[in-house]
Formats: structure tokens, sequence, C-alpha cells
């Protein structure tokens, strides 16, 4: 291991140690040429994409190959499958971003699967975030399909989508190529760092009429 990436395995250990919302004695840290793995097993779903979100933190990274397992501690008092399935419905049903949308949700051994249709890109992400706060929860499959409400040309899409990088001084549109196909968004470019790939990310998902976000930015 170079030097580069020592620092940024530290750098990576003291973030997931620093964060109260994960248990970090079971958390394994490879790094090779500045690519992280995650390995072992952390208490909930949030503590497992908090940990990955530690890890892109750091300075240097330029993936993370998240591998963590959920293992919810002996003593806990899980909740049934049928129970999940109830919570994650009144937390859909109780958010104004997915009330009026068409969700059916199905659980399996702690696994939530979403499926039916939401009218926007963001609330299908939105549906899923809720999801990842429900206990009981080990992981999640969207099967949700976007409807926009009226047809948009994809040459439309990929116009605001551009405005909407260009407005963010977080990202250079030049960096970043655009690209729309029936409501699909592939962004493909290197850009810094991971911030400005979440930015231009963030610009296409909350677009009107994006139906699916391909990511094939990467970090120089």
């Amino acid at each position: 291991m170079n030097n580069r990436d020592e620092e940024i395995k530290k750098g990576v250990i003291d973030s997931l140690y620093w964060d109260g919302r994960v248990d970090a004695s079971n958390v394994n840290v490879d790094i090779h040429d500045q690519r992280v793995t995650l390995r072992g097993s952390v208490a909930s779903y949030s503590a497992s994409e908090a940990a990955l979100f530690d890890a892109w933190r750091v300075p240097g990274v330029t993936k993370v190959d998240n591998q963590l397992l959920v293992r919810f501690p002996s003593q806990a008092r899980l909740p049934s499958d049928e129970q999940i399935r109830s919570n994650v419905k009144n937390m859909l049903l109780w958010n104004e971003s997915t009330r009026d949308q068409d969700i059916d949700v199905k659980v399996k051994n702690g696994t939530v699967e979403l499926e039916g249709s939401v009218d926007a890109y963001w609330r299908k992400l939105r549906a899923e975030q809720i999801v990842k706060d429900a206990t009981g929860v080990v992981g999640i499959t969207d099967r949700l399909a976007v409807v926009p409400t009226k047809a948009i040309l994809d040459n439309v899409i990929a116009e605001d989508i551009t405005n909407a990088i260009d407005r963010d001084y977080a990202v250079r549109i030049d960096d970043i190529d655009v690209r729309v196909q029936d409501g699909k968004v592939t962004l493909s470019g290197k850009l810094p760092n991971r911030s400005a790939i979440d930015a231009a990310l963030d610009a296409a998902s909350n677009t009107f009429g994006v139906k699916e976000v391909v990511d094939r930015l990467v970090i120089e």
C-alpha cells in the first residue's frame, strides 16, 4: 500500500468512527489505488448508507464498493415482514412526496420490494430513502416505474439538465456529457471530486420528465 492509500484509509476509518450513526467496530476498510471497499457488518440499513457516504467524504477517494451486511443485534426484537410492510406503507402515505403515488410494498426476509409507478424520478429516490429509515429493513429492490404526467421531449430534458448543472458552482458543465433517450439520462465525464458528481446527479434526478439516471461520471 502506497502512502496515498494509507492516508486515505486512515481518513475513512476516522470518518467511520466519528459518525455516531455507524458502529465501526465490525467494519473493515480495504483500499487499492484510491478505491475503497467496505466489508463487515452494521446494525441497520441506514448505517450502511451512512458508512458509504462517510467513505466518499474523504478527499482522494475515487470509488467506494459497499459490501457491508446488515446484521441486527441478537437481543433486538425485530418486526415481522408484515409489520415492516405496514410501517413502510404508512411512512409512504405520511410523506407528501409519495402519498399520492401508486406504490405497492412487498417484504420478504426484511428485503422491501417497491412496485408501481411515480410521476417523477426524484419521487422514486425519495421512496427509497423513506424505506431505508424503516426498522428491520436489510435491503431494497426498487421496481418503481417513472411515468411523467405529460410527454417531455428528450432535447428539452437535456437542455433543462444542462442549465441546472451550469447554475451550480460545484461543477463545470464543460466537463459533463449529457445524453437523453426516451427520458433515460446518461451522464459521463471526469470530475474533480464526489461533491461535483453529486451536484450533477442531483440536477438530473430533479429534472421533470426524467425516468432514469445512469451515472458514468468518474473522479479524475
